[in-house]
């Protein structure tokens, strides 16, 4: 198989992509741990495609438990360069209804415990973040989730899409307090989340780009009209938006394998980024970040 460019990050509900032809399962060593699970190498529409269910199979990791840094660096490791995540959210307007689909190009960090940066043990880099999603992968989803919102779900109601927003990032595993959901209203923020703000960080940092389709499920707990969250309402809802989300994601996939070009600056993220100079860098340090870092170094004499 040919080195692999696209990734999908499958997030609560999506933990199998039915219409990929799958090849293998790959278990990746990392130097940072285990990824969640293991990862479903396979073809679609004529391009290699690593899947990666982030909670694992069945559901098992909390979004604070999750080895951010694993999983970005098995993916890339494999040679992707480009990640697709799909992820569930909560609603913080009354226009984002349930069932919809929003493509974020912004967020807000309100996590605390969770490993974010490959960097540090003597080697500093700091990355631009100001744009966190890549624009150009971010269209190309915009893309494919309009063709295929045109379609009615089994339901019978086309899922509407949002490009642009910005998503609030929580530690969770509890949902907000009301307080807290009304707060981030006031801010302006869209939707609300608890894992991937530090994916966008890792694959920045990886010269990856990186989206995200999030699935709107729920109205949190600000809507006085609406009940308030919970796991149960937030799987009914992904169960309705399953064969759309598989739809969006082929399309994607159909999108990429038409020769997209990666113009947007995420491939050289790290060009003036990396501050520390070569022989102030650690070897142990040097070695686990090589496959980032390498080019950006002469090779030794």
């Amino acid at each position: 198989m040919n080195e692999i460019k696209l990734g999908v990050i499958g997030g609560t509900g999506l933990y199998e992509m039915p219409a990929l032809e799958i090849v293998e399962d790959r278990e990746v060593q990392t130097p940072f741990g285990q990824p969640s699970d293991s990862i479903t190498i396979g073809r679609m529409h004529g391009i290699d495609v690593a899947f990666l269910p982030r909670h694992g199979r069945g559901h098992r990791i909390l979004p604070n438990e999750l080895n951010f840094r694993a999983n970005i660096w098995s993916l890339k490791s494999l040679g992707v360069d480009t990640i697709v995540s799909v992820s569930a959210v909560g609603s913080l307007k009354e226009e984002y209804v349930p069932t919809h689909l929003l493509v974020p190009d912004q967020f807000i960090d309100r996590t605390r415990h969770r490993a974010d940066t490959f960097f540090g043990d003597g080697l500093a880099a700091h990355v631009a973040f100001a744009d966190p999603i890549c624009g150009s992968l971010a269209k190309l989803v915009g893309d494919a989730a309009e063709m295929v919102h045109t379609e009615p779900s089994p339901g019978g109601v086309a899922a509407q899409v949002h490009r642009g927003g910005t998503y609030v990032c929580m530690e969770g595993p509890q949902f907000s307090t009301r307080a807290e959901s009304l707060l981030y209203r006031s801010w302006g923020a869209d939707v609300i989340g608890m894992t991937n703000l530090q994916e966008a960080k890792l694959a920045r940092e990886a010269e990856i780009c990186y989206a995200t389709l999030a699935l709107i499920t729920d109205y949190d707990c600000w809507h006085e009209g609406e009940e308030d969250v919970d796991g149960a309402a937030v799987l009914e809802v992904l169960r309705q938006n399953s064969k759309v989300a598989q739809g969006v994601l082929a399309e994607a996939i159909c999108r990429v394998a038409q020769g997209r070009q990666r113009e947007c600056g995420c491939a050289d993220a790290l060009a003036l980024a990396l501050v520390t100079p070569r022989d102030l860098i650690p070897e142990e340090t040097f070695e686990r970040l090589e496959p980032l870092i390498g080019k950006y170094f002469d090779s030794p004499t």
